[in-house]
């Protein structure tokens, strides 16, 4: 399905294929918008295309890049960002994804295999037992300050090292950490996400290892399920936004599991 001769992927790609990584990015793109968790569809779906990992994974920044831009806008249209200054946390979270895909490059990551399942877990006990089940905002726990300096670019590093839930967990911080309303911090969230696929992007970009054509039908496919996506959140809002959370969490952590050989069975 593809042909990958020398050092350069070149794309061959049947019309069927084509089809199906454009429907696997639509639905991957509606469900990143409302909870997060989109790539548990799309980098699978890259693999089994028989692209190569390291191709797979730029190219799945590349189309979500696109998602998470359409579910921002999207949401900022529909005056879910309105009146919020996201400069600052933006520019934290690239800065930290920037880093988080030059580091990951000589370190260990050992400690995400403790890491990740505890923190999915936790999110996802979070959404289920939720003060006020997210419908009202709260007095913030952290200033706005270490909120910026500290969580979001460390949620950036995480993205741009690893990646798996990142809109969940920029979603939980705002709700748990700034006393957020739950569909305002989904729709900030996308935001954020925007910023850290884009640093991660540029990091791939550089490298060469961008699949253009994969790329961009999927990218098709990610901006009209961001665009659903929105919509739901605006209109479902916390109602519907909590079980899907929960779904995703639980979903991104048995396949973690799965991956890293951790299950009994």
């Amino acid at each position: 399905m593809l042909r990958r001769p020398h050092n350069r992927a070149v794309e061959t790609v049947a019309p069927t294929l084509l089809l199906m990584l454009f429907v696997v990015a639509l639905l991957a793109g509606c469900v990143d918008a409302v909870a997060g968790g989109g790539g548990l569809l799309t980098l699978p779906a890259l693999l089994l295309a028989q692209v190569p990992p390291v191709h797979a994974l730029a190219t799945n920044k590349l189309q979500s890049s696109f998602g998470t831009l359409t579910s921002a806008v999207s949401m900022r249209r529909r005056g879910l960002t309105d009146g919020v200054q996201l400069t600052v946390p933006f520019l934290c979270a690239l800065a930290g994804a920037a880093l988080g895909a030059v580091s990951i490059q000589f370190v260990r990551t050992d400690t995400l295999q403790v890491a990740v399942p505890v923190v999915l877990v936790a999110i996802g006990l979070y959404f289920v037992f939720m003060p006020g089940n997210g419908t009202e905002s709260r007095d913030p726990r952290m200033s706005t300050r270490t909120y910026h300096s500290m969580v979001v670019p460390g949620i950036g590093f995480y993205d741009g090292a690893f990646g798996p839930g990142t809109g969940s967990f920029f979603t939980a911080a705002g709700v748990s950490l700034r006393g957020q309303h739950l569909v305002a911090a989904t729709a900030q969230a996308k935001t954020l996400n925007f910023a850290t696929n884009i640093a991660a992007l540029v990091v791939f970009l550089i490298g060469g290892k961008l699949m253009w054509v994969l790329g961009g039908i999927m990218a098709i496919g990610q901006i009209a399920g961001a665009y659903v996506g929105a919509i739901i959140v605006h209109r479902g809002g916390a109602r519907l936004i909590r079980p899907i959370v929960v779904v995703m969490c639980v979903a991104m952590l048995v396949q973690y599991l799965w991956k890293e050989d951790l299950l009994p069975w």
